[in-house]
């Protein structure tokens, strides 16, 4: 078996960790493509040796899979495959994977289902298992869209609720200033500038992608230890990081973030018992722009957020790498159509539920298109 993660190198969700304790064992090995680098990948299966695991990394890069401890990577038919976080992946990535065998089990993990992958949850061969509830002494988290204007008032709210103990997150879309940026907010700037300049008698710390592994690690487990007021970021804290005690996650220039990364990142709090909060912050003018901001002010739900997506942005090319997208079809109309595309894919299944291998004559037809499509394209995944 392999899990295919894109999270920080935490403990992982229950879901995988007992799917690989039935895989363990029933006597499979365990291994792990970790979309964050090797390093990650290592800290996690060594997190799992004191459940038992035994496993091994796979390193990959983004057109192959490459070795596993010096041998190529080679699953048995039936060999379970999980893919977590799976909105962090390519199409090419997470296929590459799934294809190592002809028919592999899979299974598909994501808070929020991208666009092409509500597509194949509404109208694909994927079964879907929700999972909605709050965990018990979770309260819904309140979402806020605000201007520039109003950030020197926001930073006075910052102050009160450190002042009562919580913890913020600050993350900003870029590392460094850049003349091409414009008015993008760069992390490094922004930490010296104006998290440090609003909120002076705080303790802040400074996360970023470019930082060394054992950096990154020490100021991540002092914010986890309440050594730190605020974390000024990248989206390096998007997956994988749970600090209960932080109770707002503000996001500069959030226009430009996409509904699911900004959907992920709220999810870092509200972890706790306290009242949480989202920030978002836009002075972009486009109407399109602000309605997408305003629909995540009005909703938590992560399979709302992949709909609205797909009513705005299309589920991708069903057969192809296209992660959104309207899908090259010459008459359907995947938002409209969806009672006639589910009578469709009824009639598909009680098709192959007679003739599985589509070996009947009158079906010669329909069988040398389908095997046309997936050599062209390959698996949906």
């Amino acid at each position: 078996m392999a899990v295919l993660d894109g999270r920080m190198p935490d403990t992982l969700p229950v879901v995988p960790q007992s799917f690989m304790f039935a895989v363990e064992t029933a006597g499979y090995k365990i291994g792990e493509v970790n979309r964050n680098g090797r390093k990650m990948a290592e800290a996690h299966i060594v997190s799992q040796e004191k459940y038992g695991y035994d496993g091994c990394v796979i390193d990959f890069d983004d057109a192959t899979i490459a070795e596993a401890v010096g041998a190529k990577v080679i699953f048995r038919d039936d060999e379970p495959a999980i893919v977590d976080e799976q909105h962090r992946f390519g199409v090419r990535q997470r296929g590459l994977l799934a294809g190592k065998a002809q028919s592999p089990h899979l299974l598909v993990m994501s808070a929020t289902p991208i666009p092409r992958t509500l597509g194949l949850l509404m109208y694909g061969d994927l079964d879907i298992s929700v999972l909605d509830e709050l965990p018990p002494g979770r309260k819904p988290i309140k979402t806020w869209f605000i201007t520039g204007k109003k950030r020197r008032d926001m930073y006075g709210f910052l102050d009160k609720q450190i002042a009562a103990g919580h913890q913020v997150y600050i993350v900003c879309p870029a590392i460094e200033e850049n003349e091409a940026m414009g008015d993008l907010q760069a992390v490094t700037t922004y930490y010296t500038e104006t998290a440090c300049a609003l909120l002076p008698n705080r303790r802040i710390g400074l996360l970023h992608g470019k930082l060394k592994p054992k950096e990154k690690d020490d100021v991540m487990q002092r914010f986890k230890a309440g050594e730190l007021d605020v974390l000024v970021s990248t989206t390096v804290i998007e997956v994988g990081v749970d600090v209960p005690n932080a109770t707002v996650m503000v996001i500069e220039n959030a226009e430009r973030f996409g509904l699911s990364a900004l959907h992920q990142l709220r999810g870092r709090v509200g972890r706790g018992a306290a009242d949480s909060c989202c920030i978002l912050i836009s002075d972009n003018g486009n109407d399109a722009v602000r309605e997408r901001l305003q629909f995540l002010c009005r909703t938590s739900d992560g399979f709302a957020v992949a709909k609205y997506d797909l009513e705005t942005r299309g589920p991708g090319d069903f057969f192809g790498s296209a992660q959104h997208g309207l899908p090259t079809l010459r008459v359907a109309d995947l938002v409209q159509d969806t009672r006639t595309l589910r009578v469709a894919q009824d009639e598909a299944k009680a098709l192959l539920a007679k003739d599985p291998n589509l070996i009947d004559p009158a079906h010669r037809a329909l069988s040398d298109e389908v095997e046309r499509l997936f050599e062209t394209a390959g698996a949906m995944n």
